[in-house]
């Protein structure tokens, strides 16, 4: 592990208006798995994009020595076969193609221009089963879970005979039992000599399997830290990433839980396309003016589809049930319906579902509610950057103006910019799925920080989260639910992560017959 396979000097990338690399150095040494940590809009995205050729020698200024070798990578392809694989955090697998396929994608086995059928599902199967997977190669993407797409896309790299693999965010969208089969595979690709740069939020992991950790902020290198040798804590690398001790994870917030406002009974919801197949059974659940609910559930759970289902039908069909907000019963026959009655949907999917990219962030933030910001049907321009500009400062969204494009700014700042054009829809109700997935510690305490004032105000926010520290650390109360089903519910001062996961894998509800309740303690 003494040689270096990897160093990257005086790496600078500029994009208008912001500088997001600044005399960046890298040093990975051979056969280690080195971590990337940083707020976001750090650069390490950037740094690695760079590295892999989907920023092209010319676009950046300083050198990339790889093994040795000075390397100017005009495009993906490049970087590809000199050994360097990357993974993005949005996986880049086509859902209607099988295993297989995908696994050859662009790396096609073939001779004289036909494919070899037969040698592609040979490798197919050696690859899957270096990584763990135990699907038949003909599977379709879009019939296998996150955690498994994952895999698939480590034995896409391991087909391109990968020596060098980078990994965004890796499990970022997994359930603990799917990330911890991740690292561990990183653990034995690291045995079989292959090297790894892993960019992830979650200290924890970094902790565990990391030799190296390289801190980046605001665009340039901190420090490398070694773990076996410092014997590091996530306190020690969270003060690197933000600069200063981070006393409490989550910010302290005096709750004013006033009346009822939203409730839902007897939910019912059926999937949208397989007949008969409920994904939402009889949910009954409440919250108050003032108060932050969690829903606590492994992934598959219903917590989603229960939220969509609830904000104007926009997922599955046959719903039965009530619901009712200050003791009215509500019937939303769509989304439009849901935000003229004060409940909004705050996606777990940013770039996909929750905003347009490639529309500037001014245009993002008023979307939801545009009659506020026009007059018979013409826009007034001048009043929707002023009401932008006010969100901008408010919930400090770092950017240069708001007419920036915003799929250039980082995570946590689109995650602003999303929160932005709910709360400009001036809801009564906020439900909020995985509001801090992929974001950084520092940028996770802001957002925490918006959702306690929305509750100050009044607001009464439904929070779902993969991650139980979050919950406990900000929610009143907290539901768990498992394959549709509501299990249990927990206050505050019940609530702890031992219990939670018990419910959220128990398919029969608290308290009934055949299961003992062994309380909080």
């Amino acid at each position: 592990m003494s040689d270096v396979i990897l160093e990257m000097k005086g790496i600078t990338k500029e994009f208008p208006g912001v500088k997001a690399l600044d005399n960046v150095h890298l040093c990975v040494k051979e056969g280690e798995i080195h971590a990337l940590c940083g707020e976001n809009g750090a650069g390490k995205s950037t740094l690695m994009k760079v590295l892999s050729g989907v920023y092209p020698h010319g676009a950046y200024t300083g050198d990339i020595l790889y093994k040795g070798t000075v390397c100017r990578f005009k495009n993906i392809r490049q970087s590809e076969e000199a050994g360097i694989v990357i993974i993005h955090q949005e996986l880049a697998l086509v859902p209607q193609l099988s295993i297989a396929e995908n696994l050859f994608l662009g790396n096609e086995q073939a001779k004289n221009g036909v494919i070899d059928w037969r040698k592609t599902k040979q490798k197919t199967v050696e690859l899957m089963k270096m990584v763990g997977l135990h699907e038949a190669p003909d599977t379709l993407i879009s019939e296998i879970g996150v955690g498994k797409q994952q895999l698939t896309e480590i034995a896409k790299a391991l087909a391109k005979k990968v020596q060098l693999l980078i990994l965004d965010e890796p499990t970022a969208a997994l359930n603990e039992a799917d990330s911890e089969n991740l690292l561990q595979l990183l653990l034995q690709l690291k045995k079989q000599g292959i090297t790894s740069i892993m960019i992830s939020h979650k200290l924890n992991e970094i902790t565990k399997i990391a030799d190296s950790i390289t801190v980046l902020r605001d665009g340039q290198t901190i420090e490398t830290l070694h773990v076996q040798s410092e014997q590091l804590t996530e306190n020690r690398i969270i003060k690197g990433m933000v600069g200063r001790e981070l006393q409490n994870r989550y910010p302290h917030r005096n709750a004013k839980i006033e009346e009822t406002v939203f409730e839902v009974h007897d939910w019912s919801v059926d999937h949208p396309f397989r007949e008969g197949r409920k994904v939402v059974k009889n949910v009954n659940l409440s919250v108050r003016k003032g108060e932050i609910v969690g829903i606590a559930g492994l992934m598959g759970s219903g917590r989603t589809e229960l939220a969509m289902s609830i904000f104007g039908q926009s997922y599955g069909r046959n719903m039965t049930g009530t619901l009712k907000k200050n003791g009215q019963e509500l019937r939303l026959r769509h989304t439009g319906d849901a935000i003229k009655k004060g409940i909004v949907y705050v996606t777990e999917d940013r770039k996909g579902d929750g905003l347009i990219l490639m529309n500037n962030i001014k245009e993002n933030m008023t979307l939801a509610r545009l009659e506020k910001v026009s007059r018979r049907m013409v826009l007034n321009e001048r009043k929707e950057t002023i009401e932008a500009e006010t969100f901008r400062q408010k919930l400090n969204i770092k950017t240069p103006h708001i007419d920036q494009q915003t799929g250039n700014l980082s995570g946590g700042n689109q995650q602003k910019v999303m929160l932005s054009k709910w709360i400009f829809a001036e809801p009564d109700v906020l439900i909020l799925d995985e509001p801090t997935r992929g974001i950084d510690v520092g940028a996770k305490y802001e957002i925490y920080t918006i959702m306690n004032q929305l509750a100050l105000d009044g607001k009464a926010v439904i929070m779902i989260s993969s991650e139980l520290p979050e919950l406990l650390g900000m929610c009143d109360r907290v539901y768990t639910m498992c394959e549709g089903t509501i299990t249990a519910e927990f206050t505050k001062d019940e609530a702890n992560q031992e219990l939670l996961m018990k419910y959220m894998t128990m398919h029969t509800k608290k308290g009934e017959e055949g299961y003992a309740d062994t309380g909080a303690n």
